[in-house]
């Protein structure tokens, strides 16, 4: 017999509901288990693969002369992990270099990796925001290290640059599109049962879009896209998803997202005003 917990139908804001979690193999169980404790379902699919750079030259280089260094910001949480398993194998980390987060996932990256004075925004997690802290205003002088992905914008080397501080890059993994089958995916389409994209970087929705194939992007536009961040929105908006909904930063925002507009669906359902998400298609 099953238990009883199982005989029960889900109950909650999306109960029932199926939603594709995109974000790297490793990194969705939080929203994953966010969604399921309000009655969805996580499709995981990850739309990012992330691997160690073929070169770690530079990582070694950096390990020997972080000494130097005043400020050390990590772009990712994969950068967290990637940058600091290379050179914490070599040497501990020094006291004089203050760290940096761009978001919330990196921050408690950082916290769990035994880090307390933590430089990170607290409003939006982008480089603007990170830039706004009082801490990296008066940068004259100032060594800065930038631990990132290969290749990415360069709107925090730059304005730290321009505010007297000497930058470098340091890529410490690689990012790549999986090798995955998308046919669970389109079955849930094909039967009318997925309700929602979350898509937590630009890059890895273009990488959505090429995995899905020509079916797939035909209802992918067709579903709602939950967005954290109006660069992935605007993305979605430039290949042609017509219900894009851009949520505050992090899960956090994407959960708020999420539980409310399934929310109005369900009440507009109830009052007969509107045809819920699976009819609408």
């Amino acid at each position: 017999m099953l238990p009883e917990s199982r005989l029960r139908p889900p109950s909650g804001p999306l109960a029932g509901r199926h939603i594709v979690v995109t974000r790297p193999a490793g990194q969705a169980q939080h929203l994953a288990a966010a969604i399921a404790r309000e009655g969805g379902s996580a499709v995981l699919f990850p739309v990012l693969e992330i691997s160690d750079i073929d070169d770690q030259a530079a990582l070694i280089d950096i390990a020997g002369r972080l000494d130097s260094f005043d400020l050390a910001i990590f772009i990712s949480p994969n950068a967290v992990s990637k940058a600091l398993k290379a050179i914490t194998a070599l040497r501990p980390w020094p006291l004089t270099t203050r760290v940096a987060a761009m978001g919330k996932t990196s921050e408690r990256a950082l916290a769990q990796s035994g880090f307390s004075d933590i430089i990170a925004p607290t409003g939006r997690f982008d480089s603007e925001a990170l830039l706004e802290m009082p801490a990296l205003q008066r940068m004259a002088g100032k060594q800065v290290v930038i631990f990132r992905g290969d290749g990415g914008r360069e709107l925090l080397g730059e304005t730290l640059a321009s505010r007297g501080a000497t930058t470098e890059y340091v890529a410490c993994y690689r990012r790549g599109k999986p090798a995955l089958d998308a046919a669970p995916l389109l079955r849930l389409w094909a039967r009318g049962e997925l309700d929602a994209v979350t898509a937590t970087s630009s890059e890895g929705l273009r990488n959505l879009f090429d995995m899905v194939g020509r079916r797939g992007q035909a209802w992918l536009r067709k579903t709602p896209l939950f967005a954290p961040h109006q660069r992935i929105a605007l993305q979605a908006e430039r290949l042609g998803l017509e219900q894009v909904l851009a949520t505050e930063p992090g899960d956090d925002g994407l959960m708020a997202g999420l539980i409310a507009y399934f929310s109005d669906n369900r009440r507009n359902e109830a009052g007969g005003s509107a045809p819920g998400t699976r009819d609408g298609r």
